[in-house]
């Protein structure tokens, strides 16, 4: 029971085996293979499989408003779970069941059943990858290691959206889910390798757990009481609603502009910020360590307006492939800098994945008004006041980190 002292007992320096970092890296690797089954391969299997439009578009935005329910109760459940392992293991599970779901048994219920439990297992997962990232190599090295994911996530989009995109070429769409579930099994086996016994699991939660407990629901309302996690989730919010609609608003101006084109494009402007966000997360990570947090999150924060008034400005189809260079600026230090700042102003709390739940709720909050919001003034005004709209509220975030959002990075001890 020795070597279980450090993980129990919240004291000393974290020494995380070689072993668990490297599972550490691959499975977020293959978690990000596993979701991206999740995304656009959605509406064209179902379309394959003559559903009317407005079932699909029901299946997902069930899918997306049980997202945006469960992340508060994501978090909770990874706060109270006694094994972070296993509630990310359960996760990945649930993501498994639903891509059968959705392979063999295309029928409405069971897929409207399939993408509620896709976006419940979504809202542990997430919290469930920083807590074990914290828990393992501690507060000191968090920046680097969540700059690792960050990385490790990329290169597993990117490689899992063209391995989909080729099986369902070559044979169906209903390949994407099959090659989704079968990927499950590296998943938990990436998984198994990070030792628990190496898992802070004080850390794990934001720190103090044993006080956290004896606190009970008061400490909950601390957590939604902290001025600082309110800022910053306030600040996620008009980011996301900035940034959500910026692409696919650019999806619809290269239709217009070259219909024979577009396909490769857009293909472009997803890939190009995953190939700058696998660069430049570990530098991120980095400099977020020695500069602060607030200098990196400036930078973030002010790529995205610059980028809708590009937008804009209608350049050609190429020009905006080549703008997207500055959503992977965003991307990398955002997919960073988030959990980041939430370690940050949770630490000793005990609620950090109810702290991400609540960030995460606040995402999608921005993500939902921001395809509603860019759709109407496109629809009214054209999609180039829609980038301006959309440059507006994300220049409105850039101002909130400036004037309201705090440096986080804990001092150094002297």
């Amino acid at each position: 029971m020795s070597d279980d002292g450090e993980a129990k007992g919240g004291s000393g320096q974290p020494h995380p085996s070689p072993r668990s970092l490297a599972g550490l890296d691959w499975f977020t690797f293959f978690v990000a293979d596993v979701q991206t089954g999740f995304g656009p391969f959605i509406s064209v299997y179902l379309t394959a499989h003559k559903w009317t439009q407005l079932d699909i578009g029901l299946v997902l935005s069930v899918g997306s408003f049980a997202n945006l329910l469960g992340q508060v109760p994501g978090g909770a459940i990874v706060d109270a779970a006694r094994s972070e392992r296993f509630a990310a293991a359960c996760a990945v599970a649930g993501i498994g069941a639903s891509a059968l779901a959705f392979a063999f048994w295309p029928v409405f219920p069971l897929v409207l059943g399939a993408s509620v439990l896709h976006s419940a297992a979504s809202c542990v997962l997430g919290p469930a990858i920083v807590a074990i990232s914290v828990g393992l190599v501690g507060h000191s090295e968090i920046g680097l290691r969540l700059g690792r994911n960050a990385r490790f996530a990329s290169l597993g989009n990117g490689l899992a959206a063209a391995a989909m995109g080729g099986c369902a070429y070559l044979f169906s769409t209903r390949a994407v889910f099959l090659v989704t579930a079968v990927l499950v099994m590296p998943t938990l086996m990436a998984l198994a390798r990070i030792r628990s016994a190496e898992i802070d699991s004080d850390r794990a939660h934001g720190g103090v757990q044993q006080q956290a407990e004896s606190v009970g629901r008061s400490n909950w309302r601390v957590t939604l009481r902290n001025p600082s996690l309110r800022i910053f989730a306030l600040c996620a919010a008009l980011f996301n609603f900035a940034n959500a609609a910026m692409l696919p608003l650019v999806g619809s101006t290269l239709t217009m502009r070259s219909a024979s084109l577009a396909p490769v494009l857009i293909a472009a402007c997803i890939v190009v910020p995953q190939a700058v966000v696998a660069a430049l997360s570990p530098w991120v990570g980095r400099r977020a360590e020695q500069w602060g947090r607030r200098p990196l999150l400036l930078i973030g924060f002010a790529a995205l307006p610059l980028r809708g008034l590009l937008f804009a400005g209608a350049p050609a189809p190429y020009l905006l492939v080549a703008v997207q260079l500055l959503d992977g600026i965003s991307a990398a230090v955002l997919g960073v800098l988030i959990p980041l700042v939430i370690v940050d102003v949770t630490r000793n709390t005990g609620r950090l994945n109810l702290a991400q739940g609540i960030v995460g709720a606040a995402i999608g909050v921005g993500a939902t008004l921001s395809t509603v919001f860019a759709g109407y003034l496109a629809d009214h005004n054209g999609t180039s006041l829609a980038f301006l709209g959309l440059a507006a509220i994300a220049s409105l975030g850039f101002l909130c980190v400036a004037a309201l959002m705090p440096e986080t990075r804990p001092r150094p001890l002297i």
